[in-house]
């Protein structure tokens, strides 16, 4: 009789281990990463308001499909502008602006200006809520006439403490993306 006991609470045990493994509390919500089809930078000399270049990558259908268009930069020779970048999803109707949800998540996010070959260097002109850099705007000095690439990369949690990180070294940033773009360089 005991022996009988035992296995109907070994099998009393067995149902409800079975039944609370099936039960299902809310699931854990995914933050998936957003579309981005197009990044708009925008330059502003310092010291000539009328001297605004616009450059933007779009690629509407995504990888794999359609190419690319990407605007070439053309910029000042020794000059100072202030820079800002966009990020939107034009496959929404209005599009949506993603760089609303980078600045809400700035903790989460950094965006990176890497120039090959051109005279071109970039400064941070805001932060996040730590007080590390974010990227949506900031400063670019341009030196002597020369032609390169500009990369523009948005790595969606960085490791903002990374060795060369704070000064726009994305090495050790990490390896998540939200997108990777180079934009043709000139500085004239």
């Amino acid at each position: 009789m005991i022996k009988q006991s035992a296995k109907g609470i070994l099998g009393m045990f067995l149902m409800l281990s079975v039944f609370t493994a099936c039960d299902s509390d809310d699931p854990e919500p995914v933050n998936e990463e957003e579309l981005i089809t197009t990044v708009e930078l925008t330059f502003t000399n310092d010291n000539d308001a009328s001297d605004v270049v616009s450059a933007s990558f779009t690629d509407l259908d995504g990888e794999g499909g359609n190419d690319p268009i990407i605007d070439n930069i053309s910029l000042m020779a020794n000059a100072t502008y202030t820079l800002t970048v966009k990020f939107l999803n034009e496959e929404e109707t209005p599009a949506e602006d993603i760089t609303e949800e980078v600045e809400e998540e700035d903790e989460d996010h950094q965006v990176f200006y890497v120039a090959t070959g051109a005279e071109f260097t970039y400064a941070y002109g805001d932060q996040d809520s730590n007080q590390n850099p974010l990227g949506l705007t900031g400063t670019v000095t341009t030196g002597a006439a020369s032609n390169g690439t500009l990369q523009v990369i948005l790595i969606h949690e960085p490791n903002k403490t990374a060795a060369g990180v704070r000064d726009g070294d994305p090495t050790n940033a990490g390896i998540e993306s939200d997108i990777d773009v180079t934009f043709n360089l000139s500085i004239q």
